[in-house]
């Protein structure tokens, strides 16, 4: 069987597929994510061209120092009509997207790239919208008070698997989409193409 090896740091992926029975080796790809973001908006990119650019990115470099490998290169890009967020480095940065995410509906588009010697053989970007209730400014402040510094790592201020989902009024996607990994459509290309047993 054909190695998966995976161009991310994110432990949620890396679970998501060993849950799923694939054999993954994680090998984060180490890219300038802050500096081809802002070179993409700055030729107005959609986030989910964005989100596409900066996984192909990923998988595009560790497929260069590994290219027998299959190499999944994935990114997640949480869309605000046109603005677009990244992980809170403070919990006075998750606070404020909090505020500016209620009461709105947001898109989280997470995209996948497959690359296999050296050239994209498969991609997806799944689509989820959020709708965010709105939260008072003391709930806001205790659920900081309860969850932070673990949100640090997600984007938006919050994580959907915990408390985060108290947040939210409606939700419309696929939940290993929302986590950051289109996970079936991805799971169907590897059994069909044999790189999985079917």
């Amino acid at each position: 069987m054909t190695p998966l090896l995976l161009a991310s740091q994110s432990t949620i992926r890396l679970t998501l597929l060993q849950n799923a029975g694939v054999p993954v080796q994680a090998h984060p790809a180490r890219i300038d994510e802050d500096a081809l973001r802002a070179a993409l908006q700055a030729e107005d990119a959609t986030p989910r061209d964005i989100a596409d650019a900066l996984a192909e990115a990923k998988a595009l470099k560790l497929g260069q120092r590994h290219p027998q490998a299959l190499v999944l290169g994935c990114d997640q890009i949480l869309a605000l009509g046109a603005r677009l967020f990244s992980k809170p480095t403070s919990r006075a940065e998750a606070r404020q997207q909090l505020v500016d995410l209620s009461g709105h509906t947001h898109q989280l588009l997470s995209a996948a790239v497959l690359y296999h010697e050296g050239q994209p053989i498969w991609r997806h970007v799944g689509v989820a919208r959020l709708t965010m209730r709105q939260a008072s400014d003391a709930y806001l402040d205790a659920y900081l008070d309860r969850t932070w510094p673990a949100l640090q790592h997600s984007v938006g201020g919050y994580q959907l698997e915990a408390e985060g989902i108290r947040l939210f009024s409606a939700i419309e996607g696929d939940y290993f989409t929302i986590l950051g990994l289109p996970l079936l459509p991805l799971l169907s290309y590897l059994s069909l193409r044999g790189f999985i047993p079917a």
